[in-house]
């Protein structure tokens, strides 16, 4: 017969940990901030990232305003353009349209808007390389700051045409685009329409005007009688102003935008109505100095320091 010896072993001892180093809780990081924990300083790094992101976003939206220079004299309908001061110029208070007469200020508006735009640095003209050329010959170019808009539609809708257009044209060239006079018909499409309408809407919004309607026998329109005289009276004052208190004997040392308001009323057909209110020899006197500007030669005045050389092509030309 087989025996088997069973073998038992005896129970093995629980077992034992041993440890070579004691457990040492972590000891908070302090940063500079005395008494900030390391989760607390990731959370005002955050913090400071964000802050530093909201400023650059607001730095950005300021580049991006369109903010342009003009002493508005502190006037409560904020600044006034210079399409918006002309048309002001020439609507009737009460009756609130222009003369039926003037077949001007439809071209002389599209002449503000190009040296509204040139005033604010969006356009200029072409470099004349080598060889000189008249500013009438050179052709309007978008500058850099003419990438951004100006928050104004009609400004911005004349800017887009600008951009379009390889190789662009002249500061004559445009104005007839702008206005539609143009035998091409694939240049129709530059053509701005209801200009004098749009820019008193928006002195309508800045509550310059007011909106209403005029029964002419055959057919109703819409007219825009002024809501408040103190935003024109600063404008008639500013341009009677430039001809008597405030002339200047040399045209370069005029305010730019003053100048431009003066020249674009004349070509719109508008200036004379601002000296209505003189007396003979003060009216004389200021239509002496409006004839001496209009005797100004804009190839020479361009070439003056700090001369603007797209407003003196649009004034050369309605000068023609």
């Amino acid at each position: 017969s087989c025996s088997c010896s069973i073998f038992s072993f005896p129970p093995l001892p629980p077992p034992r940990l041993f440890f070579l180093d004691p457990i040492v809780r972590p000891e908070p990081v302090y940063c500079i901030e005395f008494g900030t924990t390391m989760s607390q300083r990731t959370t005002l790094q955050r913090r400071k990232v964000k802050t530093k992101d909201e400023e650059d976003s607001v730095g950005d939206v300021d580049e991006k305003q369109d903010i342009f220079d003009e002493d508005d004299e502190g006037s409560k309908f904020g600044k006034l353009t210079l399409m918006e001061e002309v048309l002001l110029l020439g609507i009737k208070d009460k009756e609130g349209y222009t003369s039926f007469w003037n077949d001007c200020i439809s071209s002389g508006l599209r002449g503000c808007m190009l040296i509204e735009l040139a005033l604010r640095g969006k356009i200029g003209l072409e470099d004349v390389g080598l060889k000189r050329r008249s500013v009438s010959s050179r052709k309007i170019v978008v500058l850099s700051k003419g990438e951004r808009g100006t928050g104004d539609v009609l400004l911005d809708e004349t800017l887009k045409h600008l951009r379009s257009t390889q190789p662009g044209e002249t500061v004559q060239e445009w104005i007839e685009l702008l206005s539609g006079e143009t035998w091409n018909p694939l240049k129709l499409k530059y053509q701005l329409k209801n200009v004098r309408e749009r820019v008193a809407k928006n002195l309508v919004e800045k509550g310059v005007l007011s909106t209403s309607k005029q029964n002419f026998l055959l057919f109703d329109m819409t007219t825009h009688p002024l809501n408040d005289d103190s935003a024109k009276k600063i404008v008639v004052k500013k341009v009677q102003d430039a001809v008597l208190s405030k002339w200047q004997n040399e045209a370069n040392r005029m305010d730019k935008r003053t100048l431009a308001l003066l020249y674009m009323a004349h070509a719109s057909d508008v200036l004379e109505r601002t000296f209505a209110t003189l007396d003979d020899d003060t009216y004389e006197l200021a239509m002496r100095r409006v004839r001496e500007l209009l005797d100004l030669d804009p190839e020479m005045e361009s070439q003056n320091p700090n001369a603007n050389e797209a407003l003196w092509a649009v004034v050369a030309a309605f000068l023609r």
